[in-house]
């Protein structure tokens, strides 16, 4: 950790103990990291939240009571919550897409390398997204499959066509900085048009412009235009 990087608070979400002290001993402080608290299940979520300021909250899918997937969705419909990285052990397609639909804002698998673990859980605090580069292709297919854009709320013929290049990378998972890098543009213009693509779309997040843009065909499953 550097002293430019503020501590990432940190809630813990899954009903395995020792997948819990593994996850602890990876987000430790001294990599830049505070636990705030812990939750063995999805239901507990909104007390924990209440009693704790967290900046992300790291929760995994499959739970006995509430699941990950359920958790995801009652938070987001809760308004201003924390952004939540998606953590399962299972390379399922529909468990995982489902989790970008409920608003997830990433998701990693748990047998992924502890930097990467790192890396996501700062990407998503931060309020970009992280899709787990080893299934994002089959998973956003299986999402594009099981959800049909809404011709009502098409309003693609709003974006610039600057605007939709940003849109389309995003739909990639990249953050501010690889887009920059990618369409050879100032990270603060990225900025710029990342707000007014949110407004124009009506979109909350950058997890609901990724499911956006999935939706209504503006990207194709595929290999990430930005190597992470």
């Amino acid at each position: 950790m550097t002293g430019a990087e503020p501590e990432v608070r940190v809630l813990l979400v899954d009903d395995q103990e020792l997948v819990r002290s593994g996850l602890r001993r990876i987000l430790r402080r001294r990599a830049g990291f505070v636990i705030v608290d812990e939750c063995a299940d999805g239901a507990d979520v909104p007390a924990a939240l209440a009693a704790n300021d967290a900046d992300v909250v790291v929760m995994d899918l499959r739970m006995k009571r509430v699941d990950g997937i359920e958790a995801t969705r009652r938070l987001r419909r809760a308004g201003d919550r924390p952004p939540v990285l998606a953590l399962t052990t299972f390379d399922d397609d529909e468990l995982l897409s489902g989790a970008l639909r409920a608003g997830a804002a990433g998701f990693v698998l748990k047998d992924s390398p502890a930097e990467d673990l790192i890396r996501a859980v700062r990407t998503v605090a931060a309020g970009e997204c992280w899709l787990d580069p080893t299934v994002t292709a089959r998973v956003l297919a299986t999402y594009r499959q099981a959800a049909r854009p809404s011709p009502a709320h098409h309003r693609l013929d709003q974006l610039t066509a600057r605007e939709r290049d940003v849109l389309e990378a995003i739909g990639h998972g990249l953050s501010n900085t690889e887009i920059a890098a990618t369409l050879f543009i100032s990270e603060v213009t990225v900025k710029s048009h990342v707000g007014r693509i949110f407004a124009k779309l009506d979109l909350r997040d950058r997890a609901a412009a990724i499911v956006y843009a999935f939706d209504h065909g503006v990207v194709t499953p595929g290999p990430n235009p930005a190597s992470r």
